[in-house]
């Protein structure tokens, strides 16, 4: 036998092995678009699921099914745990869903919305309820400092 196709059995073999993805200890909070979003990847993960069991032949492509099972895993356990949160009137102080609007000591205005954590993704603007930013702004109201990576920022806006 080729040492090649003995690594090759190997690097499948561990492929199709995958370990869980890691589920949050925090309370699982989501918006309305957030439990949408959850939903939808459950969707997908039942559909990549039922695609790896109908080719036939687990043997065949290990690495899909694991993949499949790993993701249907984790989706059926994050909306098995969703909590949602209506995002309506904060009464003016930063809350779970709010837009947060910041003005920092070098001038950058930034926004950020607080959201769950499947949903967050910085470069659209939205950061988990759990991350140092969203706990720094969190009860905070416009006119209010609060301290981000060690710089102080005025609150100027919370829808």
């Amino acid at each position: 036998m080729s040492v090649a196709f003995t690594r090759e059995e190997d690097l499948e073999a561990t492929a199709a092995d995958l370990p869980d993805r890691p589920i949050s200890p925090h309370p699982n909070l989501v918006t309305p678009e957030g439990l949408q979003q959850i939903e939808a990847a459950l969707s997908e993960a039942r559909a990549a699921y039922a695609a790896a069991h109908a080719k036939g032949s687990i043997e065949t492509d290990r690495t899909a099914m694991a993949r499949a099972t790993r993701d249907l895993r984790y989706w059926s356990a994050r909306r098995g745990t969703a909590q949602l949160v209506e995002t309506g009137n904060s009464g003016g102080a930063a809350r779970f869903g709010s837009r947060v609007s910041i003005l920092r000591e070098d001038g950058r205005a930034q926004a950020w919305r607080i959201v769950g954590e499947d949903e967050a993704d910085p470069e659209h603007g939205t950061v988990s309820h759990v991350s140092p930013l969203a706990r720094a702004l969190l009860g905070k109201r416009v006119g209010d400092e609060a301290v981000v990576a060690g710089q102080a920022v005025e609150i100027t806006a919370v829808n």
